[in-house]
This record gives C-alpha cells, structure tokens and sequence, in this order.
C-alpha cells in the first residue's frame, strides 16, 4: 500500500529507504548490545568527520565557543569523543527494547527526590538535553509508571518516521507528539502548543529535550553567549501548573549502562508571565551548562546552539 499524497516514485524511494534502515537494524541486532555499540563507535569517529564535515566543524566551532581556555588539540578529543558516543547511541537505539528490559543498565541516581514523589508526581514537564543516551531521561517518568509521551523531531520518511515511534513505544507509551514536516500520511497529525497544553492539564507526563537552537526561542545565556532556546515546556508549566523536572542521562565510562539524574526546577508564578517564563529558561540553561562541563564529550556539540 503507497503512501497517500505522495508519488508512486517518492513512495519508491521512501520503501528503498526503508528497506535499507530495515537491514541496517537487523545487521545491528545480530551482535550483542555492548559488542555492537563499541564497533559503532569506532566506525563513526573514523566516517563521521568525512561523511558530515559541515556538522564536525559545527562541534569544534561550540567547543571553541564553551571552552576558549582548551588548547585546539583539547577540544579535537572532545569532538571525537563526542562522535563516538553518537555512535553508540545509534546501535542501543536499534537495541532499546534489550537495553530497558536489563533492570541492571539504568540506575537512577536521585533516589532520594524519585522515591519522594514517584507516587504523587500530579501532572509534570520532563525536561533533558543531549546527553549519553537522551532516550533515556524519560526513564524515570517510566519507572513511575505514569505512562510519559514526548515531543520528538519527525522524519520526513514516513515509512522510517513510523517505525521510529513504534521502536520507542515502552519508552513513551503515552504517545508520541511529532514535530516537523513529514510527507504522506504517517496517521499522527502535526501537534499543536494548545493540544501539548491540554494533555499536560489533564495530569499527563511530557517529556521535551531544550538545548538545541530554536529561531522562535528565547534568547538566554549557555557557556556565556545567548543562545536562543525553545521555551513551550516552561510555558505550559507556568500555564498549567505543573511541575518541572530535569534529567540527564549520564554514560557510566564507555559502557551502555546509564545514571539518571533528575531535580525539580521551581516554576515561579508572578504577575509578569514573560519575566516568569525567561527565569525558568535561563536557571533550565544553567543546570544544563553544568551538567555539560561534567562530562563535556557526551553532549552533542554537533547541533546547531547558537546562532
């Protein structure tokens, strides 16, 4: 059955597409998850720089941006650093339903603050950054079992864009809300800040990932430069009333195993809603900057941050 709205020859190139991820995945899943992980790594801290060279000299050019006190030489390792750990996201990603039935892989750090309000959490924002294996940040929204969605960047590809929800589904078994253009029709319509509104009202459980450039954000300082910042999870926390979690996912050594760490932001409630909004933004960006100077080669400095 072809996609609708697209052509008979657009839908052959999305099936081939999709074929081809399709073999990749399976090649992947033949190896065991730690095994398959660390040849990724390697394999994309050698043809990561040649293939995208365009998103290499991105990563040097933010680290030249967070760190001027590094040597050139400092901040190459951290970018190839950095190319490993995407590798070995991309493998786990293709293994993640192996990698969350192991009880042993995650361990969420902040117990304390989880076992407090694991059971009376009410309606809340999980906020994360590109960080280890960012998947995982809605780990404890899951552990909870308070049944977390998200907002995730759609693919184009519709055949590919499906497949990627269904793979995440014991992740964010409260659904899916899709941003971005995505051709044909993929049965998930393009959600609105009103509908991630009303589902937060409602006592549901969103996870957002805030640390990529957003030319409609608010501009707020990281690593000292505003850097323009998508601002609809402090929004709708400062709307609703909701809690506001953040949470990184930490990389224990070169292993797939991870540490969750989480801490509740205050969500202020003035008179002034703008001025409410940019301090939550900018105390969210500050947490973030420290977690990224603690372990500077698991960020994704390849995307794009500043302007």
């Amino acid at each position: 059955m072809s996609t609708p709205h697209v052509s008979p020859l657009r839908d052959l190139q999305f099936r081939l597409e999709y074929g081809v991820l399709r073999a990749i995945v399976g090649l992947v899943r033949l190896f065991p998850l730690e095994m398959a992980a660390g040849a990724s790594a390697k394999a994309w801290r050698v043809l990561a720089p040649l293939i995208n060279p365009k998103r290499h000299k991105r990563a040097l050019a933010n680290l030249a941006i967070a760190f001027p006190e590094k040597t050139e030489a400092e901040r190459h390792a951290l970018c190839m650093a950095h190319w490993e750990n995407l590798g070995r996201v991309m493998a786990e990603t293709m293994q993640i339903d192996r990698l969350i039935k192991d009880p042993t892989r995650i361990t969420i750090v902040s117990d304390r603050l989880f076992g407090r309000y694991k059971n009376k959490l009410g309606p809340a924002i999980g906020v994360s950054l590109h960080m280890g294996n960012w998947e995982l940040s809605v780990w404890p929204f899951v552990e909870a079992k308070t049944n977390p969605a998200a907002v995730y960047r759609s693919v184009n590809n519709p055949y590919v864009d499906r497949y990627l929800r269904d793979q995440r589904r014991d992740l964010y078994p409260g659904g899916l809300f899709g941003r971005g253009r995505v051709e044909g029709d993929h049965g998930d319509d393009q959600k609105t800040a009103r509908v991630l509104t009303d589902f937060v009202r409602r006592g549901g459980r969103l996870g957002l990932v805030c640390d990529l450039y957003d030319n409609n954000g608010i501009p707020v300082p990281f690593f000292g430069k505003d850097a323009k910042t998508q601002a609809i999870g402090a929004m709708i926390a400062r709307r609703v009333g909701s809690r506001i979690w953040l949470s990184r996912c930490k990389r224990v050594g070169t292993s797939s195993r991870f540490e969750i760490e989480i801490m509740e932001l205050r969500v202020p409630r003035t008179k002034n809603i703008s001025e409410d909004v940019r301090w939550i933004m900018t105390e969210m960006q500050k947490q973030f900057e420290l977690w990224v100077r603690d372990a500077p080669e698991q960020w994704m400095w390849s995307n794009r941050r500043w302007s």
